[in-house]
């Protein structure tokens, strides 16, 4: 069920949500499940409320009207205030920014891939396994030394994804991740993204890209431009609805086939 009634089963459960940035709509009367294990891509043109979603299932924010649940608990100031609660949902739940910029902040690669496992009080010999074994999945290895800052786009977005990874977390926020990438490292990334879900971690992703949609998501909401959901389902009849993604303002009028034939 969309909403409603509470399900300790489902990652989480928004319930006739609303947020305003002073008064300005970014989501209204949202209603939506994510379940255990699938891979959700939340489709919008840009201003449509998608980084205000992930940021509202993250806890970054809480909606000005309706409830948004997370394990079947309900997200709010007060229940972030239990550092219990808190503490277990920072390790259950990676969020990574569209701008990696934004969360980069060490003076080394090493430095920010072993700040997430510091701050969950493991001991020095499990943070360097962490560590280690998410720089060689990112294949960053020969970063370790190098600030954040000096980077190249495509080698921040593979420390930002490497700083999430040594949480190990059972679930993904991604906002946006192939922004500012080139097609190589597009591909790169879908694939990494490929291989979390196999893994069986859940996984939901921010994005206007269509291009990666097909191959990566198990369902898709889309966002209209009114900030409401508009449809959602499964990704070949959502990614065919031409008429349904040029209302939301995702594919210009001339019609083009995203969805696998067949």
């Amino acid at each position: 069920m969309d909403g409603g009634t509470v399900d300790s089963d489902l990652i989480f459960d928004l319930a006739g949500v609303h947020f305003a940035y002073e008064e300005v709509p970014a989501l209204t009367d949202v209603s939506l499940v994510v379940r255990p294990g699938e891979c959700l891509a939340i489709l919008g043109a840009n201003g449509s409320g998608k980084s205000t979603l992930l940021k509202l299932l993250d806890g970054l924010y809480f909606p000005t009207q309706g409830t948004v649940r997370a394990f079947g608990q309900e997200l709010s100031e007060r229940t972030f205030r239990d550092e219990a609660f808190s503490y277990t949902f920072r390790r259950r739940v990676g969020f990574v920014f569209q701008d990696p910029d934004v969360q980069l902040f060490s003076a080394s690669v090493l430095d920010e891939v072993a700040f997430a496992p510091l701050q969950l009080g493991l001991g020095d010999g499990e943070v360097e396994a962490r560590v280690e074994w998410a720089l060689q999945a990112l294949r960053i290895e020969k970063l370790r030394e190098r600030p954040p800052h000096r980077l190249s786009g495509g080698e921040k977005k593979r420390v930002a994804l490497a700083s999430v990874l040594s949480l190990r977390p059972e679930v993904w926020l991604l906002d946006e991740p192939t922004s500012g990438l080139d097609p190589r490292s597009q591909g790169w990334l879908v694939e990494f993204i490929q291989e979390q879900h196999r893994e069986g971690k859940t996984i939901v992703i921010a994005t206007h890209d269509l291009t990666i949609v097909q191959g990566m998501a198990t369902r898709v909401c889309v966002f209209g431009e009114d900030h409401r959901i508009a449809a959602q389902g499964d990704p070949q009849h959502m990614l065919g609805n031409h008429a349904l993604l040029h209302d939301c303002n995702l594919v210009h009028e001339h019609p083009q086939a995203y969805a696998v034939q067949g």
